[in-house]
């Protein structure tokens, strides 16, 4: 069974875009590598009435930043499966190099291994 690279690509690169989208509304490029992604910081130069306020920009930004890692790294991956189909080695299972099944990379497009792999 083949399968239909023109449509995991398109999937991908939509994913890629979304993803983008969501990390440039909390992070921004470091400039120094822009592959790489920085959780926006809050502002902490504004006049808090509160310490709890102050305790609540700090958790924002935890939770911010625990959100940048988590798509972040989901970009990684899509960007990789894109890599994948260019090089022709999309679909390929990266343990023992067979055939990821359709409904596993319908699941996930940027699926590395094969359902039995992915368990290891």
């Amino acid at each position: 069974m083949t399968v239909d690279l023109n449509y995991f690509h398109k999937k991908l690169e939509e994913e890629r875009e979304a993803l983008e989208r969501q990390l440039k509304m909390i992070a921004k490029r470091n400039p120094e590598n822009p592959k790489n992604w920085m959780p926006i910081q809050p502002d902490l130069n504004t006049q808090q009435s509160e310490a709890s306020e102050m305790a609540d920009l700090f958790e924002e930004f935890e939770n911010t930043a625990g959100r940048e890692v988590a798509l972040e790294l989901r970009l990684n991956e899509v960007n990789a499966a894109l890599k994948k189909i260019e090089a022709g080695t999309y679909g390929l299972c990266e343990t023992d190099q067979k055939p990821i099944s359709p409904e596993r990379l319908e699941a996930d497009p940027a699926a590395k291994t094969c359902v039995e792999h992915s368990k290891n």
